[in-house]
């Protein structure tokens, strides 16, 4: 009867143990869409951030917003550099 008993609270702990890693589960802090067809560049901050040009520095003057766009005018361009924050 003692081995019956343990098999039945090992399998009580995993099954506990598994619905309560279920009830974890991580979602993301912030979700992006970006844009890019040739050309302009549209960066958009669906949920939980904020979005800056950050190629040259921080411009103090200037917030973060939620959507971001840029183009360098050439037929090919290398990337940019964009800051982001989280934004609870």
């Amino acid at each position: 009867m003692k081995p019956i008993r343990t098999l039945a609270l090992i399998v009580a702990s995993l099954l506990l143990g598994w619905v309560l890693g279920r009830a974890q589960a991580a979602t993301p802090d912030f979700e992006l869409i970006v844009n890019a067809p040739g050309g302009e560049t549209s960066v958009e901050c669906v949920r939980g951030c904020g979005l800056q040009w950050a190629q040259r520095g921080l411009n103090p003057n200037s917030a973060p917003a939620a959507t971001f766009t840029f183009s360098c005018g050439a037929s090919e361009c290398s990337s940019g550099r964009i800051g982001g924050w989280l934004q609870r």
